[in-house]
């Protein structure tokens, strides 16, 4: 009798980095930099990029590359600062969307920054730092 110890490796997990969108570009790039530094910190899982509206890839698309490149597990980050209606209400759908196209992956939203402690230093580092032209 042969017993095997190989295991099947965990699904992989996918951080889907959601911003709302905007027509001009260079509010879009802040998302794009998020996601390479986030990569660089977090080499175990993918990280991938979507926007709910205005800039792409949308939610839905960026959700099937998370899918399409093996993650079993995929955490909907949103970069937004307030709980408002697209965090508390469109992203839960999209989630749900998603959840209902891709029943064997697990899907999970996370709160929009406003309350996380660091913020607070963030924005007190904003504050002494250098002013905008």
């Amino acid at each position: 009798m042969t017993i095997s110890t190989s295991r099947q490796p965990s699904p992989r997990t996918a951080i889907l980095l959601i911003a709302h969108g905007s027509r001009l570009e260079t509010a879009n790039q802040d998302l794009l930099w998020l996601a390479d530094e986030l990569a660089q910190r977090r080499p175990g899982d993918l990280v991938e990029t979507a926007f709910l509206e205005i800039a792409e890839p949308d939610i839905p698309t960026g959700g099937a590359t998370c899918v399409e490149r093996g993650a079993g597990r995929v955490v909907l980050v949103p970069f937004f600062l307030a709980a408002g209606r697209h965090a508390s209400l469109h992203l839960a759908e999209h989630r749900d969307q998603l959840a209902r196209q891709f029943p064997g992956v697990h899907w999970e939203l996370r709160p929009p920054l406003g309350r996380h402690p660091g913020l607070i230093d963030v924005v007190s580092d904003r504050i002494d730092g250098p002013a905008c032209d």
